[in-house]
């Protein structure tokens, strides 16, 4: 093992620099917002949370923004607390999701965006979350969670103990959402369809939509796997309790109510599909960064997870893990010093290195605080590398056990070493599938119209599932559907 030598890391008073890493408080502890003013009607325009877009990125599209900005105002108008709904914001992000938080601001991912079919199941599910609002469930919740740190991966993949020992990085690699119970869910269903039939769109759509997403979460073909039903516990009779609302509702309307399918096709043509690869990508196990233009190998085996403020990786039994995040600018002196303190390194021993023409700062020591028991000592090791690419340093953070620090730091060490520039022009070009709306030709079914608009066989059982619709369904003529593609 050819680690660096080591020298003791000075200390002194400097700024804290790494924001990212542990610095951004965590949503569950958040402090209060300052009270707003009631308002008869909902706000439009109302700024999302900072730190929901820091977690998930802010969708750069005007025409997606001014559709759900029309529509939540108007369903907001028509629900029982207008006060209470704030604001709407479509995040960049590809996890099936939408929720509410509990200061009145609707969230949808483009993931979710991507799967509707039609407005009338965007309304749908709109309803719904206003649902959680104008109920205040969120706000019930709070006492016992918010919008939560809990790591995507170091709360899942990695075991009890790295995720505790690692809880400085684990800060802001997640958002575990507030998770209701069947009867608030239930009466966010009610509300649903209450709100959706108000402003003129069947809801029987919004349980068709529930079965799409059963479908994305069993196939292992789906992109990504809706964190919605996660968060939305779902059960075997809501699909059932809701089309039953529906058929109500819309007697009680006295009209058809709209669907609106090829409207809102046309709308999400060339939306983004998927992992944006131009803010980070893995492939043969190496992670690429196009935009930021360097690259790094993963460990053989090893889980990982991009989001926008930092990318980690897991060992699949939970025994290690490296996270990369940006640790701002200036010097890597001060960034070193920044880090041994956010990480509450004890007597930590640092080496100035380089890294394929980068200059580096590799880092050593203990990390000191709670165990399980609540005693106070050494939590975790880590092999730390401070890396400096022009005005922007990064750090690889690994940490595990005292215990395997020997058996894992290898893997820091070849993790971090192989940090370089990105030049191969195939993978700093790489640009993001998008959705493309194409027409039904004469005679044609889902899985012929595919096959003739080049989708390969092996991912056309995913586009079905994106269409909502089965293989063998037969399309009319001039019928609109989707592929993916450049």
């Amino acid at each position: 093992m050819n680690f660096p030598r080591f020298r003791p890391l000075q200390t002194g008073a400097l700024a804290l620099l790494l924001l990212p890493l542990a610095s951004a408080t965590p949503l569950a502890e958040a402090p209060p917002k300052k009270a707003k003013t009631t308002v008869a009607l909902p706000v439009q325009g109302a700024q999302p949370d900072p730190q929901v877009i820091a977690q998930f990125g802010l969708l750069n599209s005007p025409t997606l923004q001014r559709f759900i900005d029309e529509k939540g105002m108007q369903m907001g108008r028509a629900s029982d607390r207008p006060a209470d709904v704030k604001g709407f914001t479509i995040v960049d992000s590809p996890i099936i999701n939408a929720f509410a938080t509990p200061d009145g601001h609707v969230y949808f991912t483009r993931g979710i965006m991507a799967y509707f079919n039609n407005e009338a199941q965007f309304s749908g599910v709109l309803g719904h979350e206003i649902g959680h609002i104008t109920a205040r469930h969120g706000q019930k919740q709070q006492t016992r969670s918010t919008i939560a740190n809990g790591a995507i991966l170091l709360g899942s993949i990695l075991s009890k103990r790295v995720a505790s020992l690692a809880q400085p990085a684990s800060q802001v690699v997640g958002l575990g959402l507030l998770k209701y119970g069947r009867d608030d869910e239930n009466e966010s269903d009610q509300l649903g369809v209450k709100y959706s039939s108000k402003i003129g769109y069947d809801p029987a759509s919004m349980a068709d939509f529930f079965l799409t997403l059963q479908r994305t979460q069993q196939s292992s073909g789906a992109a990504t796997i809706p964190t919605f039903l996660s968060s939305h516990p779902n059960s075997a009779d809501r699909y059932q309790n809701v089309k039953k609302m529906a058929v109500q509702a819309e007697q009680q309307a006295g009209r058809q109510l709209a669907v609106n399918r090829d409207q809102y096709l046309r709308l999400i043509d060339g939306l983004a599909y998927g992992d944006n690869p131009r803010e980070g990508y893995v492939e043969g196990g190496v992670f690429y960064h196009p935009d930021l233009k360097f690259r790094f190998p993963i460990p053989a085996g090893w889980k990982s997870q991009n989001s926008p403020s930092q990318f980690q990786m897991a060992e699949p039994n939970g025994k290690a893990v490296i996270v990369l995040v940006p640790a701002g600018g200036g010097s890597l002196d001060a960034a070193a010093e920044a880090l041994a303190k956010q990480l509450n390194l004890q007597s930590p021993q640092a080496s100035r290195t380089t890294i394929n023409s980068f200059p580096a700062i590799a880092i050593q020591g203990d990390q000191i605080g709670q165990d399980q028991q609540g005693q106070q000592g050494v939590t975790a090791r880590t092999l730390t590398y401070l890396i400096q690419d022009g005005q922007s340093i990064y750090a690889l953070v690994g940490l595990t056990a005292p215990s395997t620090f020997d058996t894992y730091a290898p893997q820091f060490q070849r993790t971090a070493q192989g940090f370089a520039r990105l030049t191969e022009a195939s993978k700093l070009n790489r640009q993001p599938e998008r959705i493309r709306i194409k027409t039904a030709k004469a005679g044609q079914t889902l899985a012929s119209a595919l096959a003739a608009n080049g989708v390969p066989s092996a991912r056309r059982e995913e586009m079905a599932i994106l269409n909502g619709m089965q293989l063998s369904d037969k399309l009319t003529t001039g019928q609109l559907f989707k592929v993916v593609g450049q």
